[in-house]
């Protein structure tokens, strides 16, 4: 922990990154198909990638960092595998795309529901917006109540309706609803709670006025867009009490968590049952995958058995659905997250000792292979808190980081 405020940080030259990004900004806002690629507020041009392969990404100046993004969660086994290259290349030579059923679909069907339990029936789609957005959909249907009940700093995507103090990539947008272009009257059907505040939740969820309209609260049981901060077991035990006993459904959005804290999930984790769940990055194998999943009977509210339309011309990609079925695979295989936790150990346990040697206003909080450093708090529990970290700090190591080698995440709040 060298990096230091006043320390001076020579970056890398990289002229044919910046001259990528100025044309790029000519043709797309801001140069990045997704705000956070931009490194706004960091004091350094964003990244330009050409290639990358195991734990590195090299731009297109040929400098190589240490990746410890992963593409936001998708790469559990690095970047470019032998195996799932293997798999996505023989799919993609049959036909990258058929607009037709494919029985691979129900080979990753199969192995997400054989892992998470609480899934008998699943869907999928292209995005984790997509997943969120259509169990939201979903849950109003079955139900016949209009009201979601989410958390501060929780983040499920850009639909409109979940746009309410949603997380750090937005934390620099309006703070009203964490987008312009959003109509009051979509923001209304939406309730945002504190995270891990057990004590308010509850009391406005039993509230007689409020309960009868909750069709659903959806959460991530372990938070990572604004870093990660897991919901303490009480809080979830709580959710999962309350829910039930007022008729509305509880919805676990384990988008990133999915996969990523063992083959159940954080679900499997708390041994919390969640009504529906919502899966993304990592069973898509580094391809556009996500899927929503949980009760039949809830599930087959959607079309063409019930109800609730739902659709995707690419939904179930036989190129994604092969390379995720393989990338679990691959976490089947014995002592996968054993040995990922004692990887993640290694670099997580000496900074977290030294730390708390120091007494340094820093935190690091952890789960499996999940972590973030957080600067200018001891603890980070919930969104308001982590609005008092320090950015100007974190921003200075990022760029410490990238002048060695290293591409952190940029998520800080």
């Amino acid at each position: 922990m060298t990096c230091h405020s006043k320390e001076t940080i020579t970056l890398k030259e990289r002229p044919k990154s910046k001259k990528c990004y100025e044309s790029l900004c000519q043709l797309i806002p801001g140069g990045v198909n997704s705000p956070v690629r931009s490194f706004k507020g960091l004091g350094v041009d964003p990244i330009v990638a050409e290639r990358a392969a195991g734990a590195f990404v090299y731009d297109v100046d040929g400098n190589a960092y240490l990746d410890y993004c992963g593409s936001w969660g998708p790469l559990i086994h690095g970047h470019a595998h032998p195996e799932i290259v293997a798999a996505a290349q023989w799919r993609v030579a049959q036909g990258s795309t058929f607009g037709i059923t494919s029985a691979i679909e129900e080979k990753l069907a199969r192995l997400v529901i054989k892992h998470v339990p609480s899934v008998e029936r699943i869907r999928f789609v292209s995005s984790g917006t997509e997943a969120t957005m259509s169990v939201a959909r979903l849950a109003r249907g079955y139900t016949g109540r209009d009201l979601l009940v989410k958390f501060t700093g929780n983040y499920h995507g850009h639909a409109d309706f979940f746009l309410v103090q949603a997380g750090s990539g937005l934390i620099d947008l309006t703070p009203t609803s964490s987008s312009a272009g959003i109509p009051e009257d979509i923001i209304r059907h939406t309730v945002c709670l504190p995270y891990n505040d057990i004590e308010t939740s509850r009391k406005y969820l039993l509230n007689p006025e409020n309960s009868y309209r909750v069709a659903a609260v959806i959460l991530e049981p372990i938070a990572g867009n604004m870093g990660c901060v897991a919901g303490t077991p009480e809080f979830l035990k709580m959710l999962r009490e309350v829910t039930s006993s007022i008729g509305a459904l509880l919805i676990f959005d384990e988008v990133i968590s999915g996969f990523r804290v063992g083959l159940g999930g954080a679900q499997a984790l708390y041994g919390i049952k969640p009504d529906l769940s919502c899966f993304g990055k990592i069973i898509g194998g580094g391809f556009p995958a996500a899927a929503f999943g949980g009760r039949k009977e809830i599930m087959e509210y959607l079309a063409p058995l019930g109800p609730v339309y739902q659709a995707g011309t690419l939904s179930g990609n036989p190129v994604a659905m092969e390379a995720g079925a393989k990338t679990i695979e691959l976490l089947e295989r014995k002592g996968f997250y054993k040995d990922l936790e004692e990887k993640t150990n290694l670099l997580t346990k000496p900074i977290q000792e030294y730390l708390q040697k120091h007494q340094i206003n820093a935190c690091l909080p952890q789960v499996g292979s999940m972590f973030t450093l957080f600067f200018g708090r001891r603890q980070v529990r919930s969104m308001e808190e982590a609005k008092e970290v320090d950015l100007n700090q974190f921003a200075h190591f990022f760029r410490y980081m990238l002048s060695n080698g290293v591409y952190f995440f940029t998520c800080a709040a």
